[in-house]
C-alpha cells in the first residue's frame, strides 16, 4: 500500500482495511407489496471516511441477461463490519457476504448473494496469426516497457508493432484508491495509434459516462458500464479500423472502433470524428499505440494483437473449458515445479549451513586441542625450568666437601 495526494493506493487485497469487503456485486429477488418478486442488482463501493456509494438495477448485472438499464443511487455510511444503504424505496444492509433488504416498516422483503464476476475472454489465448506482446516474460515489444517483480506490465509504455487495422486483446488490473474519485480513480487509457482513448478507469458502481470505464474518451459513454471492482482481472478487447485518406491527404472516412469490455460489447462499430482527449493530431501516417500513463499503478497482462490485414478469425476469442482447464492445470505445475524447486533451495541451504556448523564446530575443536596441547607443553616447559635451580642447590654441598 502507498499514500498520496489521492490517498491510499492499494495494488493487492488489503488486509485489515474495513471497507474493502464489503465492496462488490450482490444478486438476489425481493418481494414487492403485489406480492410479485423482482431480481435486485446491486453495485457498492467506498469512496473515504468510511462513507459508500451504490447503484441499484432491476433485473440483474449490467450484461446479464434481464438487465435493465435504469438505475436508483444510493449512498450509505459503515457501522462495524455493515453498511446500511438509503436513497432507494427499502432499506439495504450490506455485509460481506450477502445484504439484507427490509422495507419502511422494517419487514423482511428479500435477500441479495454477493457474486463474483469473471470475463468470458479472460486468459483469451493468442490465435496463430496474432504478434504476442506481453506473456510476463519480457517487455520487448514495447517501448520504455517496465515489468513489475511478479511478472506484471506496467503503465505508460508504447506497443512496437505498428499496424493499420487490428484487433487487440489485454487483461487489466485496477488499483484499489478508496480515497479517490472521478478521474483520479484508478485512470489509464488504450490511445489507439496515439490518436483515440478507450478508457480505462476505476468507474465500478457509478453510472456509465462518457469519460468512464470503456467510454471513448469524452466522445460516446459506452452502452453499458461493465467495470468490475478494482484488482479484479478485467479484460479489454478492441476491433480498430484506421481513417482512411485520399492522395492528397483528405480523410474520407472516419476511423472506427468497436470494443467489448469484460466480453460485453460497449462500442459498436463507432466512427470518430477526430482525436479523443490528449490524442495526437489525424495525419495519413500510423503512431504506436500507448498504455497512458496517468499516474495510478494500473497493470496489464496477456496482451496480444491481430494484424487485420494478414490474417482472419473470430474476435473477440472466448477461452474453451477445456483451453482453461489446461491453463489452470498448468498453472498447478508450475506452482509445484517452484514449491519443489523451493524445497530444494531450502534443503541445500540447510545442508550449507550445517556442513558449516560442523566444520566451525571441527575447527573449534581443533583449535581448542591445540590450545589444550600448547598449554600442557608450556606448563611442562615451566615445571621444568622451575626444578632447574632446585637440582642446582642440591649439587653446592657436595662441592664444598671435596
Amino acid at each position: 500500500m502507498a499514500a498520496g495526494p489521492k490517498g491510499p493506493v492499494y495494488t493487492e487485497t488489503p488486509d485489515s482495511e474495513p471497507n474493502f469487503p464489503l465492496m462488490g456485486e450482490f444478486v438476489g429477488p425481493i418481494k414487492t407489496d403485489s406480492e410479485d418478486k423482482n431480481v435486485v442488482a446491486l453495485q457498492i463501493r467506498p469512496v473515504g471516511n468510511d462513507t459508500f456509494e451504490a447503484i441499484q438495477y432491476l433485473g440483474g448485472l449490467p450484461g446479464e441477461e434481464g438487465h435493465k438499464t435504469e438505475i436508483v443511487q444510493l449512498i450509505g455510511r459503515r457501522s462495524d463490519d455493515f453498511v446500511v444503504l438509503s436513497g432507494g424505496p427499502y432499506a439495504v444492509f450490506v455485509e460481506k457476504d450477502g445484504c439484507l433488504v427490509l422495507d419502511r416498516k422494517g419487514n423482511r422483503i428479500g435477500e441479495l448473494k454477493r457474486v463474483e464476476r469473471e470475463s468470458s475472454t479472460l486468459h483469451a489465448p493468442a490465435p496463430k496469426d496474432a504478434v504476442v506482446l506481453f506473456d510476463g516474460t519480457s517487455t520487448d515489444q514495447f517501448i520504455d516497457g517496465q515489468m513489475t517483480k511478479d511478472g506484471l506490465l506496467m503503465h505508460g509504455t508504447k506497443i512496437k508493432p505498428m499496424m493499420q487495422d487490428f484487433n487487440l486483446h489485454l487483461e487489466f488490473r485496477l488499483p484499489y484508491m478508496p480515497e479517490a474519485l472521478d478521474q483520479a480513480r484508478g485512470n489509464s487509457g488504450i490511445y489507439l495509434h496515439g490518436r483515440y482513448e478507450c478508457q480505462v478507469l476505476d468507474s465500478f458502481a457509478t453510472p456509465a459516462v462518457f469519460n468512464g470505464c470503456g467510454a471513448l474518451y469524452r466522445f460516446r459513454t459506452p452502452d453499458l458500464n461493465m467495470c468490475y471492482p478494482p484488482l479484479r482481472w478485467q479484460t479489454y478487447d478492441i476491433q480498430f479500423t484506421a481513417a482512411r485518406w485520399d492522395a492528397e491527404g483528405n480523410k474520407i472516412r472516419g476511423a472506427h472502433v468497436t470494443s467489448w469490455l469484460n466480453g460485453v460489447k460497449i462500442q459498436d462499430d463507432v466512427e470518430l470524428p477526430g482525436p479523443t482527449g490528449a490524442g495526437k493530431a489525424e495525419e495519413p501516417n500510423l503512431l504506436p499505440t500507448l498504455f497512458q500513463d496517468h499516474g495510478d499503478p494500473v497493470r496489464f497482462r496477456n496482451v496480444w494483437i491481430v494484424d487485420r490485414g494478414l490474417a482472419s478469425g473470430t474476435f473477440p476469442i472466448r477461452p474453451t473449458k477445456e483451453e482453461l482447464e489446461a491453463l489452470e492445470k498448468e498453472k498447478q505445475a508450475k506452482i509445484e515445479r517452484e514449491k519443489k524447486e523451493q524445497e530444494k533451495k531450502a534443503r541445500e541451504l540447510k545442508e550449507k549451513k550445517e556442513a558449516e556448523k560442523k566444520k566451525q564446530a571441527e575447527m573449534k575443536a581443533a583449535a581448542d586441542k591445540a590450545a589444550a596441547d600448547k598449554a600442557a607443553a608450556d606448563k611442562a616447559q615451566a615445571e621444568k625450568a622451575a626444578a632447574k635451580p632446585e637440582a642446582k642447590e642440591e649439587a653446592k654441598p657436595a662441592e664444598a666437601v671435596k
